[in-house]
């Protein structure tokens, strides 16, 4: 066997699955969302309903939000558990990653733990404070099980930073914010980057959560559930479909654009 079939036979289960479990779904998904009576106009009629407008921005605006606090919080203690070693550090790290091994439902039922009808806030303020089935909810919903993946994305990354960098900074007299502002955030820049857009990607798509909290949410993705379900309405649920992941690669897009521009930037 020759080198090339040897290759060509390493590539055909990559093809297989790319052709199985990707294009011909994609294909699939396209070809639905056009079999309405209204055809491919059935996107001129997602951008002028404003519920499906409306549920489109409340998904963006709770992502991009998510994003944001993810990354404030996750940096802030990514940075302080990657460069001090003291007792009880292995166990805050393992309950802050502890959310990666619940799924969605269970990240839901916790927040109705919190703030719902029976929740610790309503017991502690006799009903007072209810928050679970909003918007707000959702977001500590998705916040929760955000933090830790950008967390550990900013402890590796910070990990690699280069000390000797932070020390000439120091030396030539730069304090500590100084040194974070110019030396550390610069260099973890790309991470936090990726990081986000991960974090906003998983955010967009997120629908269990959504489902467990969904008493006065309108998110795409449980839009798309009742458009499939309860009305039966495949190429409406298939255009939503291909619109949330349309936004949410042109993000993704975006987001590498920018890690590989300060990558650039940064070398």
């Amino acid at each position: 066997m020759n080198t090339r079939l040897f290759v060509q036979l390493c590539f055909l289960p990559l093809f297989i699955f790319t052709l199985a479990f990707l294009a011909l779904p994609l294909t699939r998904l396209v070809m639905s969302a056009g079999s309405s009576d209204a055809g491919w106009g059935i996107f001129w009629q997602i951008l002028t309903t404003p519920r499906y407008i409306s549920a489109l921005m409340q998904t963006v605006v709770v992502s991009l939000a998510t994003t944001v606090a993810a990354l404030t919080i996750s940096t802030t203690v990514g940075l302080f558990l990657a460069r001090n070693q003291f007792r009880g550090r292995g166990l805050i790290l393992s309950v802050l990653t502890l959310p990666l091994a619940f799924p969605g439902v269970v990240i839901g039922f916790l927040i109705i733990l919190l703030g719902g009808r029976q929740g610790l806030f309503a017991q502690i303020t006799s009903g007072e404070v209810i928050f679970a089935y909003t918007m707000f909810g959702l977001f500590l919903g998705y916040l929760y099980f955000s933090i830790p993946r950008v967390l550990l994305t900013v402890m590796a990354a910070t990990e690699k930073l280069d000390r000797s960098l932070e020390e000439a900074a120091r030396s030539l007299g730069a304090g500590s914010f100084q040194v974070i502002r110019d030396v550390i955030l610069p260099g973890l820049m790309p991470s936090l980057i990726a990081a986000g857009a991960i974090a906003f990607a998983t955010a967009m798509g997120a629908f269990g959560t959504a489902f467990t909290l969904a008493t006065d949410i309108d998110v795409l993705p449980m839009v798309i559930y009742t458009e499939f379900t309860l009305s039966a309405n495949i190429a409406m649920a298939s255009a939503l479909s291909i619109l949330l992941g349309l936004v949410t690669w042109i993000m993704l897009l975006v987001a590498r654009s920018i890690s590989g521009a300060s990558v650039a930037g940064g070398g």
